[in-house]
């Protein structure tokens, strides 16, 4: 089984993207996000490297790093999707200049040009017939405490900050 065939995870790493890559560098790569391929011509146009430090909202400091790749959803020249040989050296490029973390969360910035730029993690790379397919999934707002709170408690279900209470009339 390679790299690109294991489980499709919610939320990988630059790290993970890029070894599932390897498996086919000369396969197209194609993005996916709201149901729709990203269109043959699309382009990386940036890639930024960023370190975090922040107050949830249960006022604990957080502290991450983060890398943002920036796709513009465009057909242009007739160009076909780019291999995945390609986009890996994209990355190794702006390495070479911007220090990459490979363990860094991993978000991609998407807009056609007209609609407003949107947040989207990715699922691990995955074989579909000759191209290889990173799916984006639209990167939603969360609310650290409760996640790590639902993390430690797997059983509970409805709740907010922390353990439901019951409130007795």
């Amino acid at each position: 089984m390679t790299a690109i065939d294991k489980a499709v995870s919610s939320d990988i790493t630059l790290g993970q993207l890029l070894d599932g890559l390897t498996a086919a560098p000369e396969a197209p790569l194609v993005f996916l996000y709201e149901g729709q391929p990203v269109k043959a011509g699309y382009h990386v146009t940036e890639v930024k490297a960023g370190a975090f430090s922040a107050l949830d909202c249960g006022a604990n400091p957080e502290a991450w790093s983060e890398m943002f790749i920036q796709l513009w959803d465009i057909d242009e020249d007739g160009r076909s999707h780019m291999p995945a040989g390609k986009f890996s050296a994209i990355i190794r490029k702006v390495s070479d200049r911007v220090r990459l973390d490979p363990a860094a969360k991993l978000t991609f910035e998407v807009s056609d040009g007209n609609r407003p730029m949107a947040l989207y993690c990715a699922s691990s790379p995955r074989m579909a017939e000759d191209k290889i397919e990173v799916a984006l999934a639209a990167r939603p707002a969360s609310c650290k405490p409760r996640d790590r709170w639902l993390a430690e408690n797997p059983a509970a279900t409805n709740s907010c900050c922390g353990p439901a209470t019951t409130n007795s009339k």
